[in-house]
């Protein structure tokens, strides 16, 4: 099993290949998002969060997913167009991945078992990891972002 979530990469919404290592030392919340969801109004709270933490080396990291209710039925940039006009989502995101089962994206699976809970079981699940790629802690889809600065705050410079 990797050690770290900075063993892992991924692919940009634009297609270009991402070590997740390019995140060494910042604080990461790392998000299962969907654009037809009821918690899609979430992004705007992911947003913000980025604004506010972004210079004490912090950063959301967007995962389109469409395997509950295929509500990220989109293309990539579908996907990014409607986050970035509906939302103003200046976030990183990504390809769109699964994040259960055996086709999940390996982050996803080292996500889970790193904290040793059950498979996400819907869009917005989040996970805290630390500067040191270490996976803190994981919150349900309904837990508001808001909710979430106060452990960011205890992780960031």
């Amino acid at each position: 099993m990797s050690s770290t979530v900075y063993d892992f990469s991924a692919t940009s919404i634009e297609g270009q290949p991402v070590e997740m290592s390019t995140y060494r030392d910042k604080v990461l919340l790392i998000v299962n998002t969907a654009s037809q969801c009821g918690y899609t109004p979430q992004y705007k709270g992911l947003q913000e969060l980025q604004d506010k933490y972004a210079s004490k080396g912090f950063a959301v990291l967007g995962f389109p997913c469409n395997q509950f209710g295929q509500q990220e039925p989109g293309s990539a940039s579908d996907i990014q167009s409607f986050c970035e006009t509906r939302y103003g989502v200046s976030f990183p995101l990504f390809q769109k991945v699964d994040v259960k089962g055996t086709n999940a994206h390996p982050l996803f699976d080292y996500l889970q078992k790193a904290l040793d809970v059950d498979a996400i079981q819907w869009n917005f699940a989040k996970y805290l990891v630390d500067g040191n790629g270490n996976v803190v802690k994981r919150y349900e889809s309904g837990t508001q972002p808001q909710d979430i600065a106060k452990d960011i705050e205890a992780l960031v410079k």
